[in-house]
């Protein structure tokens, strides 16, 4: 990953990315065992799959400046919380809350900064929950703690996400009035979407397993019966 022509620090930004790098493993291993804990506990898992990036130097150079900064390793370091990204993305929106909170409770884990767009989206209706979370990088001769941004998202939330961002590079932020009202219809219609499949989850994980076996045995009476008063008259002319 190479720096931008002017950057001369090009040894300390390998050192970061060496620390950026690590720290998205160090995630990307906490959150497949947690992932695999709870399907083995409860036969589900939370999370349908992980995605994880190192921001490009370009748009790091431009986060820097639209913060008025001087482009250097320090002031990346201390000013760009999303360098090392990664994404995470659940069957359903309760999923969410309970990743965020198991992540959270690491003990080598810090919070540093939370942002709840589920609870308050964004205007234009981005929904995603937001983590800055620092973790120890173990070298050779110290620990650095690095800063890891994550985003916590449902399929749904994912979907819309992806092809607003598509559909706003096309027109470099600036769309028309229409589509933006568009997009933002889109996002109730996914918001609403999200808490349907939710409630029908929670429906079906209400059922027990006698509830379910009386239902099936329900099923194979009523269609038993329902054969029987279709094709008994003929079986029975068949067999005499």
């Amino acid at each position: 990953m190479e720096l931008p022509i002017y950057y001369d620090e090009s040894e300390e930004w390998s050192k970061a990315i060496l620390l950026y790098d690590s720290a998205l493993k160090e995630m990307n291993t906490k959150l497949e065992i947690l992932n695999n804990e709870f399907k083995l506990a409860h036969s589900y898992n939370p999370i349908e799959h992980i995605t994880s990036r190192i921001k490009s130097p370009e748009s790091i150079a431009k986060k820097i400046r639209h913060k008025n900064r001087e482009l250097t390793i320090e002031n990346i370091v201390k000013y760009v919380n999303d360098v090392a990204g990664i994404r995470v993305i659940c069957s359903f929106s309760s999923d969410i809350y309970r990743i965020a909170d198991a992540i959270a409770k690491q003990n080598d884990v810090k919070v540093l900064k939370v942002k709840d767009y589920i609870m308050c989206p964004k205007e234009n209706g981005y929904k995603s929950y937001h983590m800055i979370v620092s973790v120890p990088i173990f070298l050779s001769n110290n620990v650095i703690s690095t800063k890891v941004e994550i985003q916590i998202r449902t399929i749904a939330m994912d979907f819309w996400a992806s092809l607003e961002h598509k559909i706003y590079y096309k027109f470099e932020g600036n769309a028309p009035e229409r589509i933006r009202n568009d997009l933002r219809e889109c996002a109730d219609i996914i918001s609403y979407l999200d808490v349907k499949m939710k409630s029908l989850n929670e429906e079906i994980q209400g059922y027990s397993k006698n509830s379910l076996d009386e239902y099936k045995d329900g099923l194979s009476d009523y269609y038993t019966t329902e054969i029987k008063e279709s094709y008994g008259t003929i079986v029975e002319e068949e067999v005499e």
